[in-house]
Parts: structure tokens; sequence; C-alpha cells
């Protein structure tokens, strides 16, 4: 069968989806600062000038890499609010959406590299402090939404839940990626169960009714 040939902007996103894979995987395997142009390209299969191409740095594929991620998210908790579906069944959707995300979190250190690059580099600073704030602005109005849709008061400000249950998530991880042996996933689940109920729900460890 002869092979399809692909129109130039199919061409283009190939190479950026390529790229993007490499700097991925570079930037988990050797570091964002360790980490070189040459490196990402070559583990792509292209050149430096097909990198500068699609992307003016490593910045920007970095900042591109979270956003794809944002992205995902964002539509995982879309997918939890449904019309045909029950006040039970949202919750205990978000309940394991919260609690299981980071068996499949494949991100993690990508966030990581870009708060220690916040942390040196003041350009890309305040590129990700723009984008870190939009994204608690985005969890901050779903969880108003969420608590409207299933008829759960918040026990806290939206907005207080949101930075709360990001800086959860996120510490529990690094914890659970230092230290597996004593932060097992069973127990990050459990953590991550436990408060996200209690701060969500008003009970110990899953949706309570009165």
């Amino acid at each position: 069968m002869k092979r399809k040939r692909l129109t130039r902007e199919e061409s283009k996103e190939q190479t950026r989806l390529r790229l993007l894979a490499a700097a991925q995987t570079i930037f988990m395997k050797k570091g964002y600062v360790a980490a070189s142009v040459e490196d990402i390209a070559n583990a792509a299969g292209y050149t430096r000038g097909a990198f500068y191409s699609n992307f003016r740095g490593k910045g920007e594929i970095l900042m591109e890499l979270l956003l794809r991620d944002h992205e995902r998210m964002q539509s995982d908790l879309h997918a939890i609010i449904d019309d045909t579906a029950t006040r039970e069944e949202m919750e205990a959707r978000a309940l394991t959406l919260y609690s299981q995300f980071f068996r499949e979190d494949d991100c993690f250190l990508l966030w990581a590299e870009a708060k220690l690059l916040a942390t040196r580099d003041a350009k890309f600073r305040a590129r990700f402090n723009a984008f870190s704030h939009e994204k608690r602005e985005f969890l901050t109005g779903y969880i108003r939404m969420f608590s409207e849709r299933v008829g759960t008061p918040l026990s806290l400000p939206a907005e207080v839940l949101a930075l709360g249950l990001i800086g959860l998530c996120e510490g529990v991880h690094a914890f659970r990626m230092c230290d597996p042996q004593h932060v097992t996933d069973d127990l990050t689940e459990a953590v991550l169960a436990g408060f996200f109920s209690k701060v969500m729900f008003g009970g110990p460890g899953g949706p309570q009714r009165s």
C-alpha cells in the first residue's frame, strides 16, 4: 500500500510532537539544566535547525509540555460532571481522580523542573507564575461549579481549597517518588482520599450523607 504523503501542516505537527516527546524524556532523565537542544533534537531524529523552527528554546518547549498536561487535567475534570450522573456518582469520580491521578502522572518531574527553574530564572519565573495563576484560577472556578452542581457546600473558600489541594497533591507525590518503600502507592492514595473527602465532602474517608 502506498504511504500517504503528509501535508506541510501535518509534517510540521508531527515534528513538533516528536520534539515534545523527546524533550519530556530528556528533561525527566537528565534534568532541565543538563539537557541541551542538541539532546532533544537528536532524540527526536532532527537537527538543531528543526528544533528552532518550532521552538525558541528549552523554556518554550517546557512550557508547551506543561500546557498540554494542564489541558489533559482540564479534560479529566470536565468529564466528571455529567448531566446524567447522580450526585454520588460525580463525587465518587472526583474522589477517584484526585486520589489516584499520581498512578498515571508522567509529568510530575516536569513540574518540579519548572519550579526549580522559576526560582533561578526571572524571565521564566514571570511566565511560569502567570501560567500557575491561571491553573489555580481554573481549579478555583471548577471547585465552585462542582459544589453547585452536586449541592455540597464548601468547607473553605474555593481559592483556599484549590491551593491546598494542589499543594497536598504535589507534596505527597514528591514523598512517594523519593521514598517509595515507605510512602507506598496505597498510603499515598489513602492520604489524598482522606484529606479530599474531609475538605470537599465533610467525611473521614469518603462521601458522607446526613
